[in-house]
């Protein structure tokens, strides 16, 4: 029981690892570049998958804890690693972060106005939007949505 506890905790912590750098790549070159007001930790939290947390928690205990071929499991954490770092570097962290969070030609509708452009980030209260007539970000509050 303590060998699958040990696991599952060692599995939990690269876990936090890969995440950290991967969503500090798409904060630096996304959020920031569009100069989006999100702090990271609602950032890193909003964004967390508990499925997906989970499979690569428990690939990556049992991978560490059962697993004896040492070369294999440095070539797939390594590789998880150097996939999870390269969102550090600009184009590869704008692209994934794009795909992840822009939605493109929607239309919003609230109370006074119709908006029509890309969704840039669905945060938790607000959506950060760019207008294609006005040519600018704007920030629409989600309790002004219809």
């Amino acid at each position: 029981m303590s060998k699958l506890i040990q696991a599952l905790l060692s599995g939990a912590f690269f876990t936090f690892f890969l995440d950290f750098f991967l969503i500090l790549g798409m904060k630096l070159n996304y959020i920031d570049f569009y100069n989006i007001d999100l702090y990271y930790n609602p950032f890193f939290a909003d964004n967390q998958n508990i499925y997906i947390f989970m499979f690569f928690t428990i690939l990556f205990g049992l991978l560490i804890t059962y697993v004896e071929n040492t070369k294999l499991n440095i070539i797939i954490i390594g590789g998880l690693f150097a996939l999870s770092l390269s969102s550090l570097i600009e184009p590869i962290g704008h692209k994934i972060a794009s795909m992840v969070f822009m939605k493109t030609n929607v239309t919003i509708h609230t109370d006074r106005f119709t908006y029509k452009g890309d969704i840039y980030y669905d945060g938790r209260k607000t959506i950060s939007f760019y207008d294609h007539e006005i040519k600018k970000i704007i920030t629409i509050q989600k309790k002004d949505l219809k």
